[in-house]
């Protein structure tokens, strides 16, 4: 067992590894692009920093179609990642700032971005959850709902970008934190080498996230525990650290649009790319864990989108969302 662990933690340590290279030479190619910083975060470094859990269910679904185990891994990682983004991440977040804010302090991102980032997720989620009720026989209207997921975030891509313009306009644009990687070890800063740190990121993270699937579900057999609910507590964790680490620096230094943005854009993308993939390639059949998690991570997230305003958000709302993760967390251990 204490073997496992420990390949379980390499495989991690390779997974975050990999999207902290992703995510750095990300920040450096939309600066070049000249984004704004809600770009930045809510496409660029969403992105970036979900792909540990965008990659575990796509790899566990892909190699082994038709195997219940891997599909169950694959359902919990797609639909644990936005659970724990909304909760505890966004909990973790509050908890960094709570003692230079207090408690009646506020989070203040760009609100117009964080409100389209919502406004999507809030749809696109609804859509994937709405889509277990459809029997996966009927193939034709599952792969209409799973092309409209998709649908709907090009759209939101585009929406984002062009909302970009305006705000590079009055000074947004991204501000890179720090050098980027390859130009430490004396590498000349090129576009070549920012394509080039992307690459090496991606097989290192294919490969540890393959890596990490195969020791969850050695773990899940020693340990008795069902697969599904061990991609919906554990994965979703360990592959978040990402966002977690980031959204924390980012609001520590007081760039609060691309902390909430990190996290919003990959909720976008998790609540929408996802499920699509998984609704044609899965049963995506409702079983109790499932619908919890659902219907938690809808209300943290509605919670947001309602009290979201031109001040931003109330520190003390933001903590009511680790309760949320704490209440689904007792649910499911009981």
């Amino acid at each position: 067992m204490t073997r496992i662990v420990l390949q379980l933690i390499l495989m991690l340590a390779a997974i975050l590894l990999a999207a902290e290279l992703f995510t750095n030479a990300l920040e450096h190619l939309s600066k070049r692009m000249k984004l704004s910083d809600g770009v930045t975060g809510s496409l660029f470094a969403a992105v970036g920093t979900a792909l540990p859990e965008t990659s575990i269910p796509i790899i566990a679904i892909l190699s082994g179609r038709g195997e219940h185990l891997n599909e169950e891994i694959g359902i919990g990682a797609i639909l644990g990642a936005p659970l724990m983004l909304v909760t505890l991440s966004t909990c973790l977040m509050t908890l960094s700032i709570l003692g230079r804010r207090g408690l009646c302090g506020r989070i203040q991102p760009e609100t117009s971005g964080i409100k389209r980032d919502l406004n999507y997720f809030l749809c696109g989620f609804s859509l994937s959850a709405v889509t277990m009720y459809v029997p996966h026989t009927n193939v034709v209207v599952r792969a209409g709902l799973s092309i409209t997921l998709v649908c709907m975030y090009i759209y939101y891509v585009y929406a984002t970008l062009k909302a970009s313009q305006a705000l590079v306009s009055i000074e947004h644009s991204t501000t890179v934190l720090d050098r980027m990687y390859l130009s430490r070890i004396g590498i000349p800063m090129r576009l070549m080498t920012i394509l080039f740190q992307l690459s090496i990121s991606l097989v290192l993270l294919i490969s540890g996230a393959k890596g990490f699937m195969y020791y969850v579900d050695k773990c899940s057999q020693m340990l008795g525990v069902s697969p599904l609910l061990l991609s919906l507590l554990i994965i979703p964790i360990a592959t978040e650290l990402p966002e977690k680490v980031n959204t924390i620096l980012w609001v520590r230094r007081g760039k609060d649009t691309l902390a909430f943005s990190n996290l919003t854009g990959a909720m976008v993308f998790q609540g929408t790319v996802l499920p699509a993939l998984g609704i044609m390639l899965t049963p995506w059949e409702r079983h109790f864990e499932i619908l919890t998690s659902i219907v938690i991570t809808l209300i943290g997230a509605a919670w947001c989108r309602v009290l979201l305003h031109d001040r931003g958000l109330p520190i003390w709302a933001l903590l009511c969302n680790g309760i949320l993760y704490a209440v689904y967390l007792s649910m499911m251990l009981a």
